[in-house]
């Protein structure tokens, strides 16, 4: 899980700095300006795919068996996506002159969010899962556990032990 959220976090935030700067104009004979662009503007999806393995990564906590495994899954996929956006800001042809660290950190970013997600899906099912007080209780049929007498009576707190509600008749 954590590989997960410092993967994604680190390809979220590199995919937010400045990839590209490229010169648009002249506004006077010797002076250039310049525009820079970030791996978010030349990837929209980049970032998109970040928060997702943000939010994938917390989820792992809240899940267990199968479902986990499956959320592995997709974070694999998930990283090994936000990696090959890295890579082709390191390769591909984005116009102007790239600076290499933001790509490449988006790309190291993925590996780890890839590799966090594949631990997860090899081995997630034997790792311990949130408490079963987290879990939804079955309702119980109406008429179970006995009728509760007066209000304030022993009766009514034991009901509230067993988890039934005293108002409720």
């Amino acid at each position: 899980m954590l590989l997960c959220l410092a993967g994604a976090g680190l390809a979220l935030w590199a995919a937010t700095r400045t990839w590209v700067v490229g010169v648009i104009g002249r506004s006077e004979p010797m002076l250039l300006v310049e525009e820079g662009r970030t791996g978010g503007q030349l990837l929209p999806w980049l970032p998109a795919l970040a928060l997702v393995g943000l939010a994938g990564g917390g989820a792992v906590l809240a899940t267990r068996g199968r479902p986990r495994r499956v959320l592995g899954g997709l974070l694999t996929l998930l990283g090994l996506a936000v990696a090959a956006g890295g890579g082709y800001g390191l390769v591909g042809d984005l116009g102007d002159p790239v600076t290499w660290q933001w790509p490449a950190l988006t790309l190291l970013g993925g590996v780890l969010a890839a590799v966090g997600g594949s631990l997860t899906l090899l081995r997630g099912h034997r790792w311990p899962a949130m408490g079963a007080r987290y879990d939804r209780r079955p309702s119980r049929p109406a008429g179970t556990g006995g009728e509760i007498g007066g209000a304030g009576t022993v009766e009514a707190w034991e009901a509230l032990d067993r988890g039934e509600d005293p108002t409720i008749r």
